[in-house]
């Protein structure tokens, strides 16, 4: 294991902690939101290193750039049902969110 590697897998597992503690601390929507898209740039992160030490930097990126084009499709849906959320209850507390038909 190189010391790039290593580096990679401290990055990854502090950005996953971040995200982890971050979704259970947190009742905030769009807070929440944010802490899936940490862990999912913690994937892609581990993706690239794990490309890096196999030497095929190729196929990892390839793998990135899907992971990344369903992230966006997956967070503009749920933006989406956040926003919808709020204009029907009036808060971004997931607490307080009891009834989500409009």
């Amino acid at each position: 294991m190189t010391l790039l590697f290593g580096l990679f897998i401290i990055a990854t597992v502090l950005l996953i902690a971040v995200a982890v503690y971050s979704l259970v601390i947190t009742r905030n929507l769009i807070r929440i939101l944010l802490s899936v898209e940490i862990l999912t740039k913690s994937a892609t992160l581990l993706i690239i290193g794990a490309g890096h030490m196999c030497g095929n930097m190729g196929a990892a990126q390839s793998y990135v750039i899907t992971v990344i084009v369903i992230e966006v499709m997956i967070l503009a849906v749920a933006t989406g049902i956040v926003f919808s959320a709020y204009n029907v209850s009036g808060t971004l507390n997931s607490d307080k969110q009891n009834n989500l038909k409009g």
